[in-house]
Protein backbone atom coordinates (compact mmCIF):
# COMPACT_ATOMS: atom_id res chain seq x y z
CA UNK A 1 0.00 0.00 0.00
CA UNK A 2 2.68 2.33 0.71
CA UNK A 3 4.34 1.78 -2.26
CA UNK A 4 0.78 2.14 -4.39
CA UNK A 5 0.37 5.51 -2.96
CA UNK A 6 4.10 6.42 -3.66
CA UNK A 7 3.33 5.89 -7.58
CA UNK A 8 0.08 7.38 -7.56
CA UNK A 9 1.80 10.50 -5.56
CA UNK A 10 4.49 10.42 -8.52
CA UNK A 11 1.94 10.59 -11.43
CA UNK A 12 -0.09 13.03 -9.99
CA UNK A 13 2.34 15.46 -9.50
CA UNK A 14 4.28 14.62 -12.58
CA UNK A 15 1.16 15.28 -14.29
CA UNK A 16 0.63 18.52 -12.69
CA UNK A 17 3.89 19.89 -13.96
CA UNK A 18 2.43 18.74 -17.48
CA UNK A 19 5.82 16.44 -17.56
CA UNK A 20 8.11 19.10 -17.11
CA UNK A 21 10.04 17.33 -14.44
CA UNK A 22 11.98 14.20 -15.69
CA UNK A 23 12.15 11.18 -13.68
CA UNK A 24 14.95 9.06 -15.02
CA UNK A 25 13.11 6.40 -13.85
CA UNK A 26 13.62 3.91 -16.75
CA UNK A 27 17.24 5.89 -18.19
CA UNK A 28 20.03 3.53 -18.80
CA UNK A 29 18.09 1.01 -17.44
CA UNK A 30 21.20 -2.01 -18.92
CA UNK A 31 23.63 0.39 -17.02
CA UNK A 32 21.75 0.67 -13.78
CA UNK A 33 21.03 -2.66 -13.61
CA UNK A 34 24.44 -3.92 -13.95
CA UNK A 35 26.37 -1.12 -12.13
CA UNK A 36 23.91 -1.62 -9.17
CA UNK A 37 24.42 -5.30 -8.94
CA UNK A 38 28.31 -5.06 -9.18
CA UNK A 39 28.83 -1.80 -6.83
CA UNK A 40 26.02 -3.52 -4.31
CA UNK A 41 27.88 -6.87 -4.33
CA UNK A 42 30.82 -5.11 -3.54
CA UNK A 43 29.44 -2.53 -1.13
CA UNK A 44 27.99 -4.90 0.94
CA UNK A 45 30.78 -7.33 0.49
CA UNK A 46 33.30 -4.71 1.92
CA UNK A 47 32.13 -4.50 5.54
CA UNK A 48 31.45 -7.95 6.18
CA UNK A 49 34.84 -8.99 4.97
CA UNK A 50 36.36 -6.38 7.29
CA UNK A 51 34.27 -7.25 10.26
CA UNK A 52 34.58 -11.10 9.78
CA UNK A 53 38.49 -10.82 9.37
CA UNK A 54 38.64 -8.37 12.79
CA UNK A 55 36.77 -11.17 14.46
CA UNK A 56 33.44 -8.79 15.13
CA UNK A 57 31.21 -10.56 13.07
CA UNK A 58 30.38 -14.47 13.31
CA UNK A 59 27.87 -17.03 11.45
CA UNK A 60 26.71 -19.23 13.79
CA UNK A 61 24.05 -21.91 12.25
CA UNK A 62 20.94 -20.93 9.70
CA UNK A 63 17.26 -20.81 10.22
CA UNK A 64 14.95 -22.29 7.70
CA UNK A 65 12.47 -19.61 6.32
CA UNK A 66 9.03 -21.07 4.57
CA UNK A 67 8.08 -18.84 1.70
CA UNK A 68 11.40 -17.28 1.89
CA UNK A 69 10.86 -15.76 -2.06
CA UNK A 70 7.61 -13.83 -0.60
CA UNK A 71 10.16 -12.06 2.37
CA UNK A 72 12.65 -11.01 -0.24
CA UNK A 73 10.18 -9.49 -2.80
CA UNK A 74 8.53 -7.38 0.56
CA UNK A 75 11.74 -6.28 0.94
CA UNK A 76 12.06 -5.64 -2.90
CA UNK A 77 8.90 -3.56 -2.95
CA UNK A 78 9.97 -1.43 0.39
CA UNK A 79 13.39 -0.68 -1.47
CA UNK A 80 11.13 0.47 -4.13
CA UNK A 81 9.02 2.44 -2.21
CA UNK A 82 11.74 4.58 -0.10
CA UNK A 83 13.79 4.50 -3.74
CA UNK A 84 10.76 6.06 -5.79
CA UNK A 85 9.74 8.64 -2.53
CA UNK A 86 13.45 10.28 -1.91
CA UNK A 87 15.08 9.79 -5.25
CA UNK A 88 12.05 10.36 -7.70
CA UNK A 89 10.22 12.79 -8.87
CA UNK A 90 10.76 14.69 -5.09
CA UNK A 91 14.44 15.01 -6.19
CA UNK A 92 14.25 15.62 -9.64
CA UNK A 93 12.16 18.38 -8.99
CA UNK A 94 14.71 20.13 -6.23
CA UNK A 95 17.22 19.99 -8.70
CA UNK A 96 15.02 21.02 -12.04
CA UNK A 97 14.17 24.40 -9.91
CA UNK A 98 16.89 24.83 -7.53
CA UNK A 99 20.35 22.48 -7.88
CA UNK A 100 21.73 19.07 -6.71
CA UNK A 101 23.35 19.87 -3.12
CA UNK A 102 19.57 21.02 -2.08
CA UNK A 103 17.93 18.26 -3.41
CA UNK A 104 20.66 16.11 -2.01
CA UNK A 105 19.93 17.90 1.14
CA UNK A 106 16.25 17.36 1.60
CA UNK A 107 16.24 14.09 0.33
CA UNK A 108 18.74 13.05 3.13
CA UNK A 109 16.62 14.56 5.28
CA UNK A 110 13.77 12.79 4.29
CA UNK A 111 15.63 9.26 4.20
CA UNK A 112 16.69 9.86 7.76
CA UNK A 113 13.52 10.38 8.68
CA UNK A 114 12.39 7.33 7.33
CA UNK A 115 14.56 5.52 9.27
CA UNK A 116 14.12 6.77 12.84
CA UNK A 117 15.42 3.53 14.70
CA UNK A 118 18.75 5.28 13.50
CA UNK A 119 17.77 8.46 15.55
CA UNK A 120 17.54 6.45 18.70
CA UNK A 121 20.74 4.21 17.90
CA UNK A 122 23.09 6.56 18.53
CA UNK A 123 25.59 8.55 16.23
CA UNK A 124 27.41 6.26 14.11
CA UNK A 125 23.87 4.81 12.95
CA UNK A 126 22.52 7.97 11.65
CA UNK A 127 26.01 8.61 10.27
CA UNK A 128 25.52 5.39 8.24
CA UNK A 129 22.25 6.23 7.03
CA UNK A 130 23.23 10.37 6.04
CA UNK A 131 25.99 8.49 4.14
CA UNK A 132 24.41 5.53 2.84
CA UNK A 133 21.48 8.27 1.09
CA UNK A 134 24.26 10.49 -0.13
CA UNK A 135 25.64 7.72 -1.69
CA UNK A 136 22.50 6.62 -3.43
CA UNK A 137 22.20 9.96 -4.67
CA UNK A 138 25.80 9.81 -6.08
CA UNK A 139 25.00 6.60 -7.90
CA UNK A 140 21.77 7.96 -8.96
CA UNK A 141 23.31 11.34 -10.50
CA UNK A 142 26.27 8.67 -12.25
CA UNK A 143 24.19 6.41 -13.41
CA UNK A 144 21.48 8.57 -15.29
CA UNK A 145 18.91 5.97 -13.79
CA UNK A 146 16.87 5.30 -10.52
CA UNK A 147 17.27 1.88 -11.25
CA UNK A 148 21.21 1.48 -9.84
CA UNK A 149 20.47 2.81 -6.51
CA UNK A 150 17.11 0.48 -6.21
CA UNK A 151 19.52 -2.29 -7.02
CA UNK A 152 21.85 -1.39 -4.54
CA UNK A 153 19.37 -0.81 -1.71
CA UNK A 154 17.67 -3.94 -2.82
CA UNK A 155 21.02 -5.94 -2.27
CA UNK A 156 21.95 -4.45 0.84
CA UNK A 157 18.25 -4.81 2.60
CA UNK A 158 17.59 -8.20 0.95
CA UNK A 159 21.37 -9.95 0.95
CA UNK A 160 22.30 -8.22 4.01
CA UNK A 161 19.08 -8.49 6.35
CA UNK A 162 17.63 -11.49 5.07
CA UNK A 163 20.37 -13.67 4.42
CA UNK A 164 22.95 -12.49 6.01
CA UNK A 165 21.48 -11.21 9.44
CA UNK A 166 23.53 -8.16 9.56
CA UNK A 167 21.50 -5.94 8.64
CA UNK A 168 18.31 -4.47 10.62
CA UNK A 169 15.02 -4.51 8.70
CA UNK A 170 11.31 -4.48 10.80
CA UNK A 171 11.16 -6.80 13.76
CA UNK A 172 9.46 -9.32 11.39
CA UNK A 173 11.99 -10.06 8.94
CA UNK A 174 13.14 -13.32 9.33
CA UNK A 175 17.08 -14.09 8.85
CA UNK A 176 18.77 -16.90 6.68
CA UNK A 177 21.82 -16.95 8.53
CA UNK A 178 22.03 -16.55 12.72
CA UNK A 179 24.71 -13.74 13.06
CA UNK A 180 26.17 -12.29 16.38
CA UNK A 181 28.37 -9.05 16.84
CA UNK A 182 31.29 -9.32 19.73
CA UNK A 183 34.10 -7.37 19.90
CA UNK A 184 34.15 -3.68 20.16
CA UNK A 185 31.49 -1.90 19.62
CA UNK A 186 32.20 0.33 17.66
CA UNK A 187 33.58 -1.86 14.92
CA UNK A 188 31.00 -4.55 15.71
CA UNK A 189 28.07 -2.28 15.69
CA UNK A 190 26.70 -3.84 18.98
CA UNK A 191 22.80 -4.35 18.86
CA UNK A 192 22.63 -2.13 15.28
CA UNK A 193 24.82 -4.79 13.84
CA UNK A 194 26.64 -3.59 10.80
CA UNK A 195 24.55 -0.45 10.50
CA UNK A 196 26.27 0.55 13.84
CA UNK A 197 29.67 -0.47 13.02
CA UNK A 198 32.15 2.46 12.18
CA UNK A 199 33.52 -0.34 8.94
CA UNK A 200 30.34 0.31 6.84
CA UNK A 201 30.68 4.18 7.57
CA UNK A 202 34.28 4.26 6.27
CA UNK A 203 33.22 1.92 3.05
CA UNK A 204 29.79 4.48 2.41
CA UNK A 205 32.11 7.43 2.04
CA UNK A 206 35.07 5.64 0.30
CA UNK A 207 32.12 4.46 -2.09
CA UNK A 208 30.74 8.19 -2.37
CA UNK A 209 33.84 9.79 -3.00
CA UNK A 210 34.38 7.15 -5.90
CA UNK A 211 31.20 7.85 -7.51
CA UNK A 212 31.71 11.66 -7.23
CA UNK A 213 35.10 11.52 -8.58
CA UNK A 214 33.97 9.63 -11.29
CA UNK A 215 31.00 11.96 -11.67
CA UNK A 216 33.30 14.90 -11.76
CA UNK A 217 36.29 13.60 -12.44
CA UNK A 218 38.07 17.35 -12.88
CA UNK A 219 37.64 18.41 -9.62
CA UNK A 220 37.75 21.90 -8.26
CA UNK A 221 39.95 23.04 -10.91
CA UNK A 222 38.19 22.15 -14.22
CA UNK A 223 35.01 21.98 -16.00
CA UNK A 224 32.52 19.56 -13.94
CA UNK A 225 30.38 17.05 -15.35
CA UNK A 226 27.57 17.21 -12.47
Amino acid sequence: MPLLAIIVFTIVFWLMERGQIKLRLLDNWAKGTALGAVAGSVWLAAPVFVMCLAGTLHFDGRHSIPMFAVWMLAAFLNVVMQELLVRGYLYQMLKQRHNAAAAAIVTTALFTALHGGALEAGVIPVLNVLTMSLLMTVVLEYSGSIIAPVVMHFLWNGIGALVLGGVSLADDYPSLLITSFTGNEMLSGGPCGMEGSVVVLAVNVIFMVFFYTLKNPYGKTGKSVL
